[in-house]
């Protein structure tokens, strides 16, 4: 067995996998979220990380019943950051259990409804899901009125030994979690472990270390420097937003692969934020750079052209 199949969890009853002892990931459609706590924690005695699509409110919550108990509320829900595939049961939880978010503060104005995220780049490197990227929703989750910023101190509320770290790039405020005492990091879309671009990489889940999705990285600089500071944390497992948990040599070889390679093997050559990031602070998104030429959209409208050109040749011959 290759040390990247090694390098894979094996699933638990209900097709959850262990991370550690008191984390446990939910694989859902397109995206995981996490559970962080002890089994049968009870009310109050847990975190989750992340609330996945729109449609994922139920099994999340089925999930977190199995583990924790069946009127077990979170103490709080935490946010790697607030695209939609991250948040799309968020409201629908939040209310539910009655917990409050935390997210970064450079998150939050897309989490109060104030601004949109930039918008995706289908240019940047290939792949039906980079293509269908332009369908993408660029709205958070307004839950303007749960939502607060992480504590300035670097801890995690409900979540006792671990450190939210700055990890900016594949959104403003993106965070990563790490605890100390077993390396165990859970990194959102800061990398993942699957080749996201690639809708055949989505479905087979095939584990490998990869750079943030290019199709919703606006900021490419400061992607690579947050994939750098991951690396240097020599985690020994690796819990991301989408592909399956890895860890041990194989999984840190690839991330510091990765972190020395960015420019090269990451950084898109052709796409909207190669070379010019967008810009974003309190407020939200204060700029973006020019979309450049998009070869599908191209390719139709030239198409389209000729379908165009062929009917008029033909009625002018009628």
């Amino acid at each position: 067995m290759s040390p990247s199949l090694q390098a894979r969890p094996a699933p638990t009853a209900g097709g959850v996998l262990n991370v550690a002892a008191d984390v446990e990931c939910v694989p859902l459609s397109l995206v995981n979220v996490y559970l962080v706590g002890p089994p049968d924690a009870g009310d109050r005695g847990w975190v989750l990380v992340d609330a996945g699509i729109s449609t994922s409110g139920g099994r999340i919550a089925r999930a977190a019943a199995a583990r924790f108990g069946p009127d077990a509320r979170p103490s709080a829900v935490v946010l790697t950051h607030g695209h939609f595939d991250h948040v799309g049961s968020l409201r629908e939880l939040a209310d539910r259990w009655d917990a409050p978010v935390y997210a970064h503060s450079l998150e939050l104005p897309y989490l109060t409804g104030r601004s949109l995220y930039p918008p995706a780049d289908p240019t940047a490197g290939g792949g039906l899901m980079t293509v269908m990227s332009r369908l993408f929703s660029r709205r958070g989750a307004d839950v303007r009125d749960r939502v607060h910023a992480l504590p300035a101190d670097g801890s995690v509320p409900g979540m006792p030994g671990w450190k939210w770290i700055a990890t900016p790039g594949h959104s403003p405020g993106h965070v990563s979690f790490f605890r100390e005492k077993d390396r165990v990091l859970i990194a959102g879309d800061a990398f993942v472990t699957t080749r996201q671009e690639s809708a055949l990489g989505v479905l087979t889940w095939k584990p490998v270390v990869s750079r943030p999705p290019g199709y919703f990285t606006p900021d490419w600089q400061a992607a690579e420097r947050s994939v750098r500071t991951l690396a240097d944390l020599h985690p020994e497992v690796a819990a991301t937003g989408h592909g399956p948990p890895m860890r041990g040599p194989a999984m840190r070889g690839q991330l510091k692969k990765l972190a020395d390679d960015f420019r090269r093997v990451a950084v898109p050559v052709h796409g909207r934020y190669g070379r010019q990031p967008a810009v974003a602070d309190e407020r939200g998104v204060v700029f973006t750079p020019p979309a450049v030429v998009d070869p599908v959209l191209t390719a139709g409208a030239v198409l389209g052209l000729a379908v165009v050109g062929v009917f008029v040749a033909r009625q002018g011959r009628d």
